[in-house]
């Protein structure tokens, strides 16, 4: 395995400052995510955890800074442009389109794709991935489970075909026995796509587990960074967020 500083920056976050009226929500993060890695970001309620993916994503508009991917500047372009550069987001709370089907909430994530034979392919692979959902092909997206809608908001994500996934609380919500499902998942979408992942996630152990390097996000500041097995012995992430 090569070594993780050998790996390209897939995407640079340059002094990011995010406003909600008269509040600011990010003051001037930075942060780099390097190609293939599994990178969280933890932080308390309120850390601007979600508003750092909703800005990456598009949904957000920046009031100063910069967010580079693949080498090219994306923070001025709309949320379908970024999908369509191969970066797709997994909203917290799942979203999943609760009056249509598995299948057709799977075919709206491949809404931007026009190759047919490419779209099937996807989608075997998602039932591969998630069995369930192939189980369960014909049934109202609103009457799964929150593992399953889950299992669900990421297989529709898979269909845009991204090279960079961003998660935003995937165990939130979800029985125990799913979560830890969902999180080996996770791990063999990354090592069989080869995708690069952020992760955002309240169950710290959890995500340190499965990263290579993590963020500490406190009041809108990048606090700590560091590689995640280090992170996990830090005594003020050990007080704070590990309980420990």
């Amino acid at each position: 395995m090569p070594d993780a500083n050998t790996k390209p920056v897939v995407l640079d976050v340059n002094s990011l400052t995010v406003n909600y009226g008269v509040i600011t929500a990010l003051h001037g993060i930075s942060l780099q995510i390097r190609q293939g890695d599994i990178v969280t970001l933890i932080g308390a309620n309120g850390a601007g955890k979600t508003t750092t993916l909703r800005a990456i994503s598009g949904l957000l508009r920046p009031s100063a800074g910069s967010v580079s991917y693949e080498g090219q500047p994306i923070h001025t372009l709309k949320p379908h442009k970024i999908v369509q550069r191969g970066l797709c987001h997994v909203p917290e709370g799942r979203m999943v389109f609760a009056n249509l089907t598995v299948l057709e909430n799977l075919q709206m994530g491949a809404f931007l794709r026009k190759d047919k034979a490419g779209i099937k392919q996807t989608q075997d692979y998602v039932y591969t991935v998630f069995p369930r959902l192939k189980e369960r092909v014909s049934q109202v997206a609103g009457t799964l489970s929150g593992g399953e809608q889950q299992m669900l908001a990421i297989g529709r994500a898979l269909m845009s075909k991204p090279r960079f996934l961003m998660l935003d609380e995937p165990s939130l919500g979800i029985a125990p026995l799913l979560v830890k499902t969902i999180f080996e998942k996770i791990v063999e979408i990354n090592r069989q796509q080869g995708l690069t992942i952020l992760l955002v996630e309240q169950n710290a152990n959890l995500a340190f587990e499965i990263s290579n390097y993590g963020y500490v996000l406190e009041t809108g500041r990048i606090l700590l960074h560091d590689q995640s097995p280090a992170l996990r012995q830090n005594p003020q992430v050990k007080k704070a967020y590990l309980g420990g």
